[in-house]
C-alpha cells in the first residue's frame, strides 16, 4: 500500500492509478519526497493539466529520506539521490521519475530556468542532509 501525502500532511484521495504503482515499489517502506505532476511533451509541468485532472500525473522523486526503517536524512542529498535512482530505476515504473541534478554555478542554472521559462527547480548542496525548518 501507498499514500500520497501533501506538504500539509493531507492524503490525496485521488491519483489511484499513480498510488498502486508506487505500491509495488520493491521496500518494506520508504518516505520519498516529490511531487506530482503532468508534463508537456519537453518534460515541463504544466499545473493546469494537474489541477483539471486532464493530464496524465506522474510522480516526480526528488529525495528519498527513509528506506525500509532506516533513515536517511543524515546522509548527503548526493547519496540519497543514488539511493533514490537505482531502487526507482529497478522498479520499471513508467509513472515514477527521478528528478535530475546539476552540477554547477547556481546563477548559471538559474538564468536557464528564467530563459526557457521553467518551475519548480530547487538549488540544494549535494554534500548536504536533510534538515526541516519549523515555524
Amino acid at each position: 500500500m501507498a499514500e500520497l501525502v501533501s506538504r500539509r500532511r493531507n492524503p490525496y484521495k485521488s491519483f489511484e492509478e499513480l498510488r498502486d504503482n508506487l505500491a509495488k515499489l520493491n521496500v518494506k517502506n520508504a518516505v520519498i519526497d516529490g511531487e506530482i505532476v503532468c508534463l508537456d511533451s519537453e518534460g515541463r509541468s504544466i499545473f493546469d493539466e494537474l489541477l483539471f485532472r486532464r493530464g496524465c500525473p506522474v510522480f516526480y522523486a526528488f529525495d528519498l529520506l527513509y528506506l525500509n526503517g532506516r533513515d536517511l536524512r543524515q546522509l548527503p542529498l548526493i547519496g540519497r539521490k543514488e539511493k533514490l535512482r537505482s531502487l526507482i530505476e529497478k522498479s520499471g515504473l513508467p509513472d515514477v521519475i527521478v528528478g535530475k541534478y546539476v552540477e554547477g554555478r547556481g546563477i548559471d542554472l538559474f538564468n536557464e530556468v528564467v530563459r526557457r521559462n521553467l518551475e519548480g527547480v530547487v538549488a540544494k548542496r549535494k554534500t548536504g542532509t536533510y534538515a526541516t525548518v519549523s515555524g
